[in-house]
């Protein structure tokens, strides 16, 4: 992958995610970490998230069910975010979820609206 890519995928996280998470992920780079990092930006954001085929509304819906199915909660909360940033309601979050409960079980449903509750709504809204 080139360079472009590299421009493209931090361009794409940064809208996505929002630049505190990427500056967060950024200034923890290590030796370690650097490469991969290098390819989450260059893969997964600057050719993945950047084809044609599907617009980033339709991904980030996937990307919530995949990561209820994977049990992946601290990913789950930060695509849950993206979502709202993508423009996905709570009402068509809401539906993602309850459509995991059916292809992933019902506890992993419950542990996704649980997540879903406290990074989404204002804590002032709860009845």
């Amino acid at each position: 992958m080139t360079d472009d890519a590299y421009q493209r995928g931090m361009a794409v996280r940064r809208q996505v995610l929002g630049d505190e998470h990427v500056d967060r992920a950024e200034a923890g780079r290590t030796s370690l970490t650097s490469d991969f990092q290098d390819l989450v930006t260059r893969y997964a954001w600057g050719e993945i998230w950047t084809r044609p085929g599907l617009d980033r509304r339709v991904r980030s819906c996937i990307t919530v069910a995949l990561m209820v199915a994977l049990n992946r909660p601290e990913e789950l909360a930060m695509h849950l975010r993206a979502a709202r940033r993508n423009g996905v309601t709570l009402e068509e979050l809401r539906e993602v979820l309850l459509h995991t409960a059916v292809y992933c079980g019902m506890p992993a449903a419950n542990h996704a609206f649980r997540i879903a509750q406290e990074v989404l709504e204002d804590r002032t809204d709860r009845r």
